[in-house]
């Protein structure tokens, strides 16, 4: 089959397409033929080498961890999923790989594709829709009436977190640029600052919950828009001692990521507030569940751009200038 693969670390690298053996799915995996792949800055900060001590991939690694697709075979233990079968998945870590035409991955973190969603729209959802599920639902339990300030509105995490929070009955403030005020309104945000001219210390106070994804000047003006006892969720870092117990990270990494967390940690504790650093988790049952926001109408897919399989590198390139409104998307049939 043809994949795109990374040979070797570094930012200027580009994947290179391979032909790789068809992957022959275990028992509790099912083999999905993949028709489309949605790109995330995750795949560009692996290749570039970002995450090489938490996630140390042997390289050559078949890249991409979005993919929609059909269902070609079943392991003898699969039980929720037959040939034939319309699905899409956020691919678990070290078994990554959806920049190819197949892929075997786990019934667990596989779901039906929400039904009237094209593969294209499909692909888009999942890590994004893991992240803004697993922060706002699982980790903040946020609830109606609450305020929540998602950073980068207009970002493939932010307009599904703003559809999500405000399906839960949250106000919800955003940033993004002037151009795209009025869009990321229509996403349901009710306060939207330009970040270009606007700070957000003298826009926003009293919040119960931040989702930060982005540098750390950002970050520290949000812990300080928080309500006593409110809570940030960082999907950028720095990574907290919490995070290195939970993926058993050898002990010179736990030592790292408390060193680096260690300043935030400290400041939040200060302000009283809750510091976490989320990294998303694959999750079969609560892509079900998003399938089922979808179909209700509660969420729906934003894409900016979708690009042939063959210019793969040219979809990873424009992610990486952070313009893209939305997902960028990847067709492979």
């Amino acid at each position: 089959m043809k994949a795109f693969v990374l040979d070797r670390y570094g930012k200027a690298n580009a994947l290179r397409m391979a032909d790789m053996p068809m992957p022959v799915p275990r028992d509790d995996e099912v083999l999905v033929e993949v028709h489309a792949a949605s790109v995330n800055v995750l795949d560009s900060k692996i290749r570039s080498g970002e995450f090489k001590l938490i996630l140390p991939y042997r390289l050559p690694q078949v890249m991409g961890h979005d993919l929609a697709g059909i269902v070609v075979q079943v392991g003898a233990r699969v039980q929720r999923f037959k040939a034939g079968d319309e699905v899409y998945a956020r691919a678990p870590d070290f078994a990554i790989g959806s920049f190819a035409e197949s892929i075997a991955i786990k019934e667990s973190a596989l779901a039906h594709k929400p039904k009237h969603l094209g593969m294209e729209e499909a692909a888009s959802i999942p890590l994004v829709g893991l992240t803004a599920w697993q922060a706002l639902v699982e980790t903040a339990n946020l609830r109606a009436g609450q305020k929540v300030f998602i950073q980068a509105g207009s970002g493939g995490v932010g307009t599904f977190a703003i559809q999500l929070a405000k399906h839960l009955g949250a106000t919800v403030a955003t940033t993004t640029s002037a151009a795209n005020l009025a869009w990321v309104k229509q996403l349901g945000a009710d306060v939207v600052i330009d970040y270009r001219k606007d700070d957000i210390e003298t826009q926003l106070r009293d919040y119960d919950l931040v989702l930060h994804s982005q540098d750390g000047k950002a970050l520290e003006k949000s812990l300080r828009i928080l309500k006593p006892g409110g809570r940030l969720i960082s999907i950028s870092g720095p990574p907290d001692p919490r995070f290195a117990r939970e993926i058993g990270a050898p002990a010179f990494v736990k030592l790292a990521l408390r060193l680096l967390s260690a300043g935030v940690r400290r400041r939040a504790k200060r302000l009283g507030v809750v510091y976490d650093f989320l990294f998303m988790k694959p999750s079969g049952s609560q892509l079900e569940q998003i399938a089922s926001l979808i179909e209700r109408g509660a969420i729906r897919p934003v894409l900016d751009q979708v690009f042939p399989f063959e210019a793969t590198n040219e979809a990873i390139a424009h992610v990486e200038t952070g313009r893209a409104k939305g997902k960028v998307v990847i067709k492979l049939k």
